[in-house]
């Protein structure tokens, strides 16, 4: 894969719109569901859900997608799918990629490298969970490369960062 310089930024209100339109997408709907259940989450980043830290990813100086990473002890009472007790030990990430250009060219492998880079860095976390659709083969591979384990008894990815 060719060197590029993907950079995660923070988010900020100038990014609402276009996420607005990259969730929205077909190929990204499929995945998230409810665009505008995100868009809510997003419009309260600052306020119920300052605990999830939210990127866009910058190839140069053009927005390609959305990724954001949270404590998933700060997430306990709003997932099923996993069981945590402590805080800062268990982290999860989303990502998507907004411009059809760059998928199916390797950016999305690079922006779980990027995200579980930045999550080891500055979190003390022991372990990144990822729980994508089955069927999001997609995202599977991705998690993969990145050396994600599939657990079959808990049916999600995870990596341990310790």
């Amino acid at each position: 894969m060719k060197n590029r310089e993907l950079t995660l930024r923070p988010f900020n209100d100038a990014d609402v719109n276009l996420l607005a339109i990259w969730l929205k997408k077909d190929y990204i709907i499929k995945w998230y569901h409810d665009a505008d259940e995100w868009l809510a989450e997003i419009n309260q980043r600052n306020e119920l859900y300052s605990w999830i830290h939210h990127f866009i990813v910058m190839d140069c100086k053009s927005p390609i997608g959305f990724c954001q990473y949270y404590d998933c002890y700060d997430a306990k009472d709003l997932e099923d799918w996993y069981n945590v007790t402590i805080s800062g030990d268990t982290f999860s990430i989303d990502y998507l990629i907004g411009d059809e250009a760059y998928l199916g060219k390797g950016y999305g492998k690079e922006i779980v490298s990027l995200l579980t880079n930045t999550i080891q860095t500055v979190e003390n976390a022991r372990q990144i969970i990822v729980k994508p659709e089955k069927e999001n083969h997609a995202s599977n591979h991705v998690l993969m490369w990145n050396g994600y384990v599939y657990d079959e008894k808990l049916r999600f990815y995870s990596k341990l960062l310790k």
